[in-house]
């Protein structure tokens, strides 16, 4: 059997999920042994997450395991427009397959864990602060920075096999200092297929997949990506490219609604905040 695109990405991507859900899982559900354990485990825990899944679908696909990512590649010319369908695709599956394995994983602790927000941040991130600019803003940093770098490591030369463990520490990096706001989606998939996962399993205890918060890991690390494809090439490889005018038009159009947004949430809130 030959590895295609499509069964190399679905791969990586349920690897990512599988590992990444997973220490979600282990830090969140009550009586894992690794229950409370913190931040920092996390952060670790995706990092090696995103590692392991590049070290094994890397030579057949690229490993790109994040539809925000498969975009800033494509508009770099680094990947063929018409190969992103079967990329995102792909990865969605992929992470949704990979939170069901985690959900039978941790099988017997869900009906151990009454926190219903606890087992939905198992699978999908949610902001610390709901803010809807303030989270949108988070999630396009988060995701600028790992495009960066991700292009930054591909034009630097180190030992045979070790770019996927330096993305990992890439990972880490971004989660301890810019994860803490929104739980770092930083790729749209790994918030959306985990996410329908929590919304299908007969998980007991859950609440609301909370589908009105789930655009914006699914926005912010699009517009991110993109507008990091169109800087590292035009600062680092003196190349505007073609398409850079709709991107960074597009992205701000899409700035100024989501402000206009949250500005309008924020003086409804003050008018019930009066009226009672």
């Amino acid at each position: 059997m030959v590895m295609t695109l499509f069964l190399a990405e679905l791969v990586g991507t349920s690897i990512l999920i599988i590992l990444g859900v997973g220490v979600c899982a282990g830090v969140s559900l009550k009586k894992s042994k690794s229950n409370n354990s913190g931040w920092v485990v996390i952060t670790f825990g995706w990092g090696l997450a995103v590692a392991m899944g590049a070290y094994a679908v890397g030579q057949y696909s690229g490993a790109h395991l994040n539809p925000a990512l498969t975009l800033a590649f494509a508009l770099s010319g680094d990947l063929a427009w018409n190969l992103v369908p079967t990329y995102i695709i792909a990865q969605i599956i992929g992470a949704f397959i990979g939170a069901v394995i985690v959900y039978f994983q941790y099988l017997p602790h869900w009906k151990e864990t009454k926190d219903q927000v606890a087992i939905l941040d198992t699978f999908a991130t949610s902001p610390a602060i709901p803010h809807l600019f303030g989270n949108f803003i988070s999630e396009v940093i988060g995701t600028f920075v790992l495009v960066l770098g991700i292009f930054a490591i591909g034009a630097n030369e180190f030992a045979n096999g070790l770019n996927p463990f330096i993305v990992g520490f890439l990972i880490v990096s971004i989660g301890m200092s810019l994860g803490g706001t929104t739980g770092y989606a930083i790729n749209p998939a790994r918030d959306f297929g985990p996410r329908l996962a929590h919304a299908l399993l007969p998980i007991p205890n859950k609440g609301k997949s909370n589908w009105g918060y789930a655009w914006i890991p699914i926005v912010g690390p699009i517009v991110g990506a993109l507008l990091a494809s169109v800087f590292y090439n035009w600062a680092f490889q003196s190349q505007f490219l073609a398409g850079s005018w709709f991107v960074l038009i597009g992205s701000a159009i899409i700035f100024v609604v989501i402000y206009a947004i949250t500005k309008k949430n924020s003086v409804e809130k003050s008018d019930i905040n009066i009226v009672k």
